[in-house]
């Protein structure tokens, strides 16, 4: 394959950040609207140690080249009040947005991507028309769409000579053992939709929202064909402990990067999981 004259182009990805649950992302303390402190919990301080040291602090360096790099923040970036749930450090949004601000500016003030794409998640995360994370992406400086939004609906981005799709919401799966079919299926209705009206076929389509990472591969004039779920930065709520294909995993944490590099485009992926807990002795 002939080296392509197209410049190195790296996206790196992330979602799901749930800022504002007591099992999402969190900076270390946080002064509260009444005055008071939240300190994060031991499991918080993991991920949080995660995200700023190992996550940016040497993945995103490594596989950027220390190279400029875009940022692409896929949905649910606050946790939002929802589903009559009580897990929230705060219910006040103001507090949540405290939270979620620091813990992104926290990175990107350091490593200073070159362009902040936010895709808008599940309004009962983000608010009604998304209005929490759009208050949120102007804060941090996301670059806005046509209509002068700082968050989308859904992201079309070309990286290098390739073509990604962005969007938060993908199908589940109540069973490991088919946590591929949605996605397989949702790049299919992706290449059908372009065929029907004329549009490039996506290189890759990735998707948020099941906090579980997944990628397939399927084969394509071109050789490439990518359909991707992402891990979140989210631990196991209680919800989670419900729900079929997620009450017996641990929380996968992490992000993946986007790669046109040499005339190739390819995925890599940082995921970690949390320990599962000793047994206890009968």
């Amino acid at each position: 394959m002939p080296v392509s004259k197209t410049p190195d182009k790296c996206v790196i990805t992330v979602s799901d950040l749930h800022c504002g649950c007591q099992f999402g992302l969190c900076p270390p303390n946080i002064t509260l609207d009444g005055g008071g402190k939240y300190n994060q919990s031991p499991l918080q301080k993991i991920t949080w140690g995660w995200w700023k040291n190992e996550f940016w602090g040497k993945w995103v360096p490594e596989v950027t080249d220390g190279k400029p790099f875009d940022l692409v923040i896929n949905g649910d970036l606050m946790d939002g009040v929802h589903h009559n749930s009580t897990s929230q450090i705060s219910h006040n949004h103001a507090d949540q947005f405290k939270i979620a601000e620091k813990a992104i500016k926290t990175v990107i003030d350091v490593h200073q991507p070159t362009n902040i794409y936010v895709v808008r998640g599940t309004e009962v995360h983000s608010g009604q028309s998304a209005e929490n994370e759009e208050r949120l992406a102007k804060a941090i400086g996301a670059k806005p769409d046509k209509s002068g939004r700082y968050s989308r609906d859904e992201l079309w981005l070309k990286v290098g000579n390739g073509l990604a799709h962005f969007l938060h919401h993908v199908g589940a799966s109540g069973s490991n053992g088919h946590e591929s079919t949605a996605l397989c299926k949702e790049y299919a209705e992706a290449c059908t939709e372009a065929a029907r009206w004329g549009y490039p076929i996506p290189d890759w389509v990735i998707r948020s929202h099941r906090h579980r990472h997944i990628e397939v591969r399927v084969p394509t004039k071109n050789g490439r064909g990518t359909s991707i779920s992402l891990p979140a930065w989210q631990l196991k709520t209680a919800f989670a402990f419900k729900v079929a294909g997620a009450r017996q995993t641990q929380p996968q944490i992490g992000g993946i990067a986007v790669i046109a590099r040499h005339g190739e485009m390819y995925t890599r992926s940082w995921v970690q999981s949390i320990k599962r807990e000793k047994p206890e002795i009968a």
